[in-house]
């Protein structure tokens, strides 16, 4: 009866044990194994812990061995130098740790939990830096889809192995398609050295850390799946009330409503698609029409003008004539007289003349008074006229 005893005991105590390996497993830590990055840059590492760990201390350590690693940065201290940081997502049960300036040198880190009293939890991963393009890198490590549509993944890698998309501690995808909970996932390598992944059917249950891996290499990548925005919080009255505005002519409807001290405003999609290059182009030639008018019109003012002020009034000049007479004389005495009379014409004040206008012709005329035969009547001589031009 001892010895059954013993034995039973025996396999209690060795149950206990394994159950106890078991637990520890299920508790451990999920990460990367091996991520390739610039030297320069920085990277954010995920750590996946177990519900167990939620109100726990989480830290990061570095270093190869465990026993010799050192506290790079905790949860309850942050790092004075700022070369790293780390936050702590409870309800996605994952710390992240990011590592900035990394310098050309492989490095060796741990996640790790604090247990009290025990040994803590940890999970080991390496960075593997280089001076030139990483062997294994994706666009943007953190990303955002929308729900219900789709989001594409672009892993640029020039290393050789096997392809995959995997989300962290669940399953992962490995052919040209498959599902990871339930979301629609499908993948190929039309490019070179390009592994494009495209998940379909976002919900905001995918939002959380992935990462692609090519052979030995992983780089993590963060999803976040949210609504599309098309809609404004602003701040009001506490009032309740529903306004809706449809503006003519268009597809546009604009609601806004007031709610606990909020007033949102939706504004729907514009289902009607217009192409503003059907204005445009009428636009445009009209417009060159105008300028076109504009300036042939300008031409022929200017050109009119001047001809306008080309155009100088002649003068016109009067002449004054004079009546000339001989004086009566005496028969007995007859002498030759000539009297010169000036013409000038008058002057005009108004009129501007030309240089060559300004001269004034000069006319002069001459009497010239003749002797004739006396006449038996007794009467003078005649008087001849002449006129010189």
């Amino acid at each position: 009866m001892f010895e059954v005893y013993s034995l039973t005991g025996m396999a209690a105590h060795l149950i206990i044990l394994l159950l106890f390996s078991v637990l520890k497993g299920v508790h451990s830590i999920t990460t990367v194994s091996k991520v390739s990055v610039e030297a320069g840059k920085s990277i954010s590492i995920p750590c996946l812990y177990e519900s167990q760990y939620i109100n726990h201390v989480k830290y990061l350590c570095e270093g190869y061995y465990w026993n010799f690693c050192r506290y790079a940065v905790k949860t309850n201290k942050a790092d004075p130098s700022g070369k790293y940081s780390i936050s702590d997502d409870k309800n996605q049960k994952v710390f992240t740790v990011t590592i900035n300036q990394l310098a050309h040198k492989n490095t060796d880190y741990w996640c790790a939990v604090e247990i009290n009293g025990e040994v803590d939890d940890k999970q080991y991963f390496q960075l593997s830096v280089t001076t030139g393009t990483p062997s294994l890198y994706v666009d943007h490590q953190r990303i955002t889809g929308y729900i219900g549509k789709s989001i594409t993944i672009r892993c640029h890698h020039s290393n050789s192995g096997e392809m995959k998309w995997c989300r962290l501690g669940r399953n992962c995808v490995t052919g040209s398609s498959g599902s990871i909970d339930g979301t629609t996932l499908t993948a190929h390598m039309r490019d070179p050295n390009v592994f494009t992944v495209t998940m379909s059917g976002l919900k905001s249950e995918d939002s959380g850390w992935y990462w692609c891996a090519k052979g030995d290499i992983q780089i993590p990548v963060y999803l976040t799946v949210t609504e599309k925005p098309n809609t404004i919080m602003i701040s009001t009255a506490s009032t309740v009330s529903r306004t809706t505005h449809t503006v003519a002519g268009s597809e546009t409807i604009i609601k806004m409503e007031q709610w606990n001290n909020s007033t949102v405003v939706e504004n729907k999609e514009n289902r009607v698609s217009f192409d503003p290059m059907i204005l445009i182009i009428p636009l445009s030639v009209l417009i060159w029409i105008v300028i076109v008018v504009l300036l042939i019109w300008f031409i022929l003012r200017r050109k009119q003008s001047k001809a306008d002020s080309s155009v100088t009034p002649t003068a016109e000049e009067e002449i004054i004539y004079s009546d000339v007479r001989p004086k009566k004389r005496s028969l007995a005495k007859v002498d030759k007289e000539v009297t010169y009379s000036e013409v000038r014409p008058k002057e005009k004040s108004s009129a501007k003349r030309s240089f060559a206008e300004s001269e004034m012709e000069i006319l002069y005329s001459s009497v010239v008074t003749k002797q004739r035969m006396e006449r038996g009547d007794g009467k003078d001589t005649g008087v001849t006229l002449e006129h010189i031009s």
